[in-house]
């Protein structure tokens, strides 16, 4: 790929560090996440803050829709998670859970009243 076809990429599906102004936004809602937060959101465990990275249970900051399908640097589409959850999370859409409703046709067409 020819370096001027790279830069004619929309910015919206790039990593904050790529663009210096969307880097800045990062950083300062990364900054709130992290001084906020203080339970994975992936996996629902606390985070220890005083590990460092490399360790694999320390903070990081995750997208929970990722960048590159349309996520944002805003506060509502930050997270913290453990450096490990958010390495397998990758770039995977959070799982919408779904409801299962029942209705009336499940409903048992007769009950044997001698078992009550």
């Amino acid at each position: 790929m020819s370096r001027g076809a790279y830069q004619n990429r929309p910015t919206a599906h790039l990593r904050p560090e790529s663009d210096p102004a969307r880097r800045a936004v990062f950083d300062h809602n990364k900054k709130i996440i992290l001084a906020t937060q203080s339970v994975c959101g992936i996996c629902g465990q606390p985070i220890d803050k005083t590990l460092k990275y490399p360790h694999p249970l320390s903070p990081t900051v995750d997208h929970i829709i990722p960048c590159n399908r349309g996520g944002s640097d805003d506060l509502d589409n930050l997270q913290i998670a453990h450096r490990k959850c958010n390495r397998l999370k990758s770039d995977k859409m959070p799982e919408e859970k779904t409801i299962v409703k029942k209705n009336n046709n499940e409903l048992p067409q007769s009950v044997n009243w001698r078992t009550f």
